[in-house]
């Protein structure tokens, strides 16, 4: 069902654990399937400088997430907003259409910790672009 870089990606999940003192955290979760995802953000300069993440869900939810940080890690805060499920899913290699709503979380995890940044910050929090809502469509409970 999973090709060799989801698996790699869930059974060797990059930047795995919490943070101390992050400066964005985001809380997702997937009420049709059970997955919950939690992302910690350090940046410095505008550029997201460390990433971890928690996942709590199926094979592809941590593969999702591990991928998400791998793409994120390095970027301004608005490149890693353009980061769409889409996104995480091809990096991924694929993933089968069931399980596309877990690079939505992937997505939705990322937005809210940048949102979360921006709000200690005192910045306005960024309206969602409609990604995550156009992409999971192919999306069902497993």
């Amino acid at each position: 069902m999973y090709n060799e870089t989801v698996m790699d990606h869930f059974m060797n999940p990059r930047n795995v654990g919490e943070m101390k003192d992050p400066d964005g955290v985001g809380e997702v979760g997937n009420p049709t399937c059970g997955d919950i995802m939690k992302i910690f953000l350090r940046i410095r300069d505008d550029r997201i400088e460390d990433v971890k993440f928690m996942t709590f869900g199926c094979g592809a939810a941590i593969a999702s997430s591990s991928m998400a940080t791998e793409l994120i890690r390095g970027k301004t805060l608005d490149e890693a907003w353009e980061i769409t499920n889409r996104a995480v899913a091809e990096a991924l290699q694929g993933l089968p259409p069931q399980k596309l709503h877990c690079s939505v979380l992937a997505e939705e995890g990322i937005h809210a910790a940048i949102n979360d940044y921006r709000k200690k910050h005192g910045l306005e929090p960024r309206p969602e672009t409609g990604h995550a809502a156009h992409e999971e469509a192919g999306g069902d409970a497993e």
